[in-house]
């Protein structure tokens, strides 16, 4: 855990100093500014672990507080980062082409002029990041399957994932959701992971807002990696009282037509074989709930659908291109061979900055219909 925050710490700080050295140009100017930027900048580095610290110590307002200026900062340190970055990565061409090409450095583009752009693009990027954290989005997908009789009503599987209910996300985030999900009337909710965060304390009366649906085939969920860094035992806890069953590396039969495995994420240790969950090839539709979406060569035969999450797709633009190299199955609907599907959810909360930009937060509804029947 030490190691883990040494390194972040060095690369946050190393985020910081290019995002300085971009807005020096419009700061180099005046004698206080430069100064006072970096004592900023210092702070909001440590404001992460002060979060942590003022949460122990039981200060729960400022804790709350420094959390969402903190990662508000963090939002909008990330997209100035990454046009810094571009500014950066040409200027370092132009400096290296110019060494032949002395005429070449003249196509600088570091300046006042760019910084002040970048400046006003951050701004309308956290503005409209906040409001699209806000902007909850139903997706809809159907699917045949030969495994529901002729004649049968379709199932209707209601997914989240990633809400990190935690110290920034509690009733006002939540209970959005769950008018959605009423409104939505599933058969069956899932729950992919994450639904807390590593900050875990101070989650009354969100229990008794989940204790609220009550689908007819129940509330099932899976581990994700920050309930193991909530402690794990809390966050099954609090899953517990919300009413949901926590799957751990098992499969159990719902209603007529279903069967569902759910697979623990692989912060748990010692994590045994998928396949072994999944058993053999069932006459049931069955339902794979993974928190992260990587598809085991070995077990993808045992599934018809797996539902996951843990992306985010990047969450905010373009960080879903440095997520798309390790998970590129991260946003919707994916065939699989064999006729099994893989859906990844964006996640329906946010982790870290509460903003989102071009990956608006989302829960999923399925309808399962029986082959050569359509829609309901």
């Amino acid at each position: 855990m030490k190691l883990f925050l040494v390194i972040f710490l060095l690369i946050y700080a190393a985020v910081h100093a290019l995002v300085f050295w971009g807005f020096f140009p419009l700061l180099q100017n005046h004698y206080a500014l430069p100064g006072l930027l970096g004592i900023w900048m210092a702070a909001m580095i440590a404001a992460p672990i002060a979060v942590r610290l003022c949460e122990q110590q039981g200060f729960e307002p400022l804790a709350r507080g420094l959390a969402w200026v903190g990662y508000s900062w963090m939002g909008g340190v990330f997209i100035a980062f990454s046009l810094f970055a571009v500014i950066a990565g040409w200027d370092l061409l132009i400096k290296l082409a110019s060494w032949p090409i002395p005429a070449l450095a003249r196509c600088s583009i570091h300046s006042a002029t760019s910084a002040g752009l970048v400046l006003f693009l951050v701004i309308i990027g956290c503005c409209y990041g906040l409001y699209e954290a806000r902007n909850l989005r139903t997706e809809r997908v159907t699917l045949t399957s030969p495994k529901l009789p002729p004649g049968s009503r379709p199932l209707r599987i209601a997914q989240i994932s990633d809400l990190h209910l935690g110290l920034i996300h509690r009733d006002e985030t939540l209970a959005p959701i769950i008018a959605r999900l009423q409104q939505l009337e599933p058969d069956l909710l899932v729950a992919t992971g994450d639904i807390v965060d590593a900050q875990i304390n101070h989650l009354e009366g969100l229990a008794e807002l989940w204790q609220k649906l009550t689908p007819p085939l129940g509330k099932f969920a899976v581990t994700g990696n920050h309930e193991y860094y909530a402690g794990l035992d809390q966050a099954l806890d609090f899953l517990d009282k919300s009413g949901f069953r926590v799957l751990h590396n098992e499969s159990i039969e719902v209603g007529d037509y279903l069967k569902l495995v759910g697979v623990d994420d692989p912060a748990r240790a010692n994590q045994p074989a998928e396949e072994e969950a999944l058993g053999s090839p069932s006459e049931r539709f069955t339902l794979l709930l993974k928190h992260r979406p990587a598809v085991e060569d070995n077990s993808v035969n045992g599934f018809d659908l797996q539902l996951s999450g843990h992306t985010h797709r990047g969450q905010i633009f373009p960080f879903n291109l440095l997520t798309g190299l390790e998970y590129p199955r991260q946003n919707g609907l994916y065939a699989l061979p064999g006729g099994a599907h893989l859906y990844t959810s964006r996640g329906t909360g946010t982790w870290g900055p509460p903003m989102r930009i071009l990956s608006p937060p989302e829960i999923t509804l399925f309808e399962i219909v029986a082959q050569g029947e359509g829609k309901w």
